[in-house]
C-alpha cells in the first residue's frame, strides 16, 4: 500500500473512533455484527452489579446495554460521568433511572416493538396450560403416571375451552393488541382497559393480503373484571398493584389470571388467598415481586403456571431486539 493511499482509506459507515459499548446482559449475534460493522467495539463480559461503575470507568465504555438483571440507577450514572447512552432491551424501564440519566444527558432507548410477539404468544403458552391443568400434569406424570394414570386422567379430565371465552387484556398497548390478535383467532370474546376509555381497532391479517378490522371497546378496570373468564395484564411497573383483594372479589368465580408484565402489579398474598377461597381457578406468573428470588408460597402453589420471567425470550425475539439497539445506537452517533 502506497502512504498516499492509507490516508485515503474508506471511513468505516459510522465516525465511532471505536467507541465501546458494554452489552452486560448478552446481546444476539444480529446486534453485535450490526454494531461491530459500524465500527464500534462491543464488550459483553458480564459485569457484577457491584463492580459495574468502575469496569465502565476502567474500559472508557460510552454505551451500556441492559436487560432487566442490570440496574443503572443514580449511583452508576453519576459515578461513569463518559456514558453517553443507555439500551435496555426490551420494554420496561423500572430497571434504570430514566429521568435522571436524560437530565445529565445520556441518551436512554429500549426497544418496544421487538418482543410483543413473544410475550403475547407466552400469554397463551400459560392460558392453554391453566384450563387443561398441563402444569399440573407435567409435575405428577413422571412421578405416578405408571401407578396412576387412572386416576390422573380423571384428575384432569375437567379442562375448559378457551374458544368462546371472554378475555379482558389490563393494558392494550402494543404487546395487548397483540393478546388480543390471537385470541379473536381462537373465537375468543376480547375486551380491554387502558388509559383512555374509547374504542381500538384490531386487524386481523390472513392469506393471500385479506384482512379484517374488529372494534375492541376499552372500558375501566372495574367494569372488566367483572365479565371476563380471563384476565391478561400488560402495563409497566405500578407503584400500588392493579389487581388486590378488592378487585379479586368483583371477579367472576373461578377466573384464570396472567401476569407477564412487572412484578407488582397483582398483590400476591390477594392472589394465593383468591386461590384458596375458589375465586380464581388458577394463575400463569412470568414476573413476580420478588425477583430473582420468587416467594416460596408462590413456587409451592399447585394452581400457578409458573416461567422464569421469559416473556422476550425467545430466539426471534432476541434477533429483533438486537437489530432494535444496534440501530438506535447508530443512528444516535451517526447525527
Amino acid at each position: 500500500m502506497k502512504p498516499e493511499d492509507f490516508f485515503n482509506k474508506p471511513k468505516s459507515p459510522v465516525e465511532t473512533n471505536k467507541i465501546k459499548i458494554l452489552a452486560n446482559d448478552g446481546l444476539a449475534l444480529s446486534g453485535l455484527q450490526a454494531l461491530e460493522k459500524a465500527g464500534f467495539e462491543v464488550i459483553t463480559t458480564k459485569v457484577a452489579q457491584p463492580q459495574l461503575s468502575n469496569y465502565i470507568n476502567d474500559k472508557d465504555i460510552q454505551v451500556l446495554l441492559v436487560r432487566s438483571a442490570t440496574a443503572v440507577d443514580k449511583e452508576i450514572i453519576d459515578s461513569c460521568p463518559g456514558l453517553k447512552l443507555i439500551g435496555r432491551a426490551g420494554v420496561g424501564l423500572d430497571n434504570i433511572a430514566l429521568d435522571y440519566a436524560e437530565s445529565k444527558n445520556i441518551k436512554v432507548i429500549n426497544t418496544p416493538n421487538a418482543a410483543s410477539d413473544s410475550v403475547a404468544e407466552l400469554v397463551f403458552a400459560h392460558l392453554f396450560s391453566g384450563v387443561r391443568k398441563l402444569f399440573d400434569s407435567n409435575r405428577n406424570m413422571p412421578l405416578e403416571g405408571e401407578s396412576r394414570f387412572r386416576e390422573l386422567k380423571k384428575a384432569y379430565s375437567a379442562g375448559t375451552e378457551l374458544r368462546r371465552k371472554t378475555l379482558g387484556i389490563i393494558g392494550f398497548g402494543r404487546i395487548g393488541k397483540k393478546v388480543a390478535k390471537i385470541a379473536l383467532g381462537l373465537g375468543m370474546k376480547v375486551i380491554a382497559s387502558d388509559k383512555t376509555v374509547g374504542k381500538e381497532l384490531i386487524t386481523l391479517e390472513f392469506y393471500n393480503h385479506q384482512s379484517i378490522e374488529i372494534p375492541i371497546e376499552t372500558e375501566p378496570v372495574e367494569e372488566l373484571i367483572k365479565h371476563a373468564d380471563f384476565i391478561s395484564i400488560h402495563v409497566p411497573a405500578q407503584e400500588t398493584p392493579i389487581l388486590s383483594k378488592k378487585e379479586f372479589q368483583a371477579m367472576k368465580t373461578g377466573v384464570g389470571i396472567i401476569n407477564t408484565a412487572r412484578g407488582g402489579v397483582i398483590d400476591e398474598v390477594a392472589l394465593l388467598e383468591a386461590i384458596d377461597n375458589g375465586k380464581v381457578a388458577f394463575a400463569g406468573l412470568d414476573t413476580y415481586e420478588a425477583e430473582p428470588r420468587p416467594a416460596i408460597k408462590l413456587l409451592m402453589n399447585e394452581q400457578l403456571s409458573l416461567s422464569p420471567h421469559i416473556g422476550a425470550s425467545t430466539l426471534e425475539a432476541q434477533e429483533r431486539i438486537g437489530l432494535e439497539l444496534a440501530d438506535g445506537i447508530i443512528s444516535y452517533f451517526k447525527k
